[in-house]
């Protein structure tokens, strides 16, 4: 099983530090695809909405799998899939800030 512990925390990390990447690419794009939205009432709106979106993806990555084996009554290795899956998402951070912070 610890396999497919491993397996799966790089899984979903990876699920969700390419998901972030590419939100973080949309945001940085946005104004140049769509214009400017600062000024309208759209704005909030679209933000608070994929704020919620992102918290429902990230959230089912990062605790989906680990609910699932926890009401099946694996609960040891719930817990260490979820340590594990929060370990990949703290090295993609440690990584992108040493690539940025040289």
């Amino acid at each position: 099983m610890n396999k497919d512990i491993i397996g799966y925390a790089a899984l979903h990390g990876g699920a969700v530090a390419l998901y972030i990447s590419g939100i973080a690419f949309f945001i940085n794009n946005a104004d140049r695809w769509f214009g400017r939205l600062e000024d309208t009432p759209a704005a909030p709106v679209l933000m608070l909405t994929l704020f919620v979106l992102s918290a429902a993806i990230t959230g089912s990555l990062v605790l989906g799998r680990p609910l699932i084996w926890f009401l099946d009554g694996k609960r040891r290795e719930a817990v260490a899939l979820f340590i594990s899956t929060l370990a990949v998402l703290l090295l993609f951070g440690a990584g992108l800030a040493a690539l940025v912070l040289r």
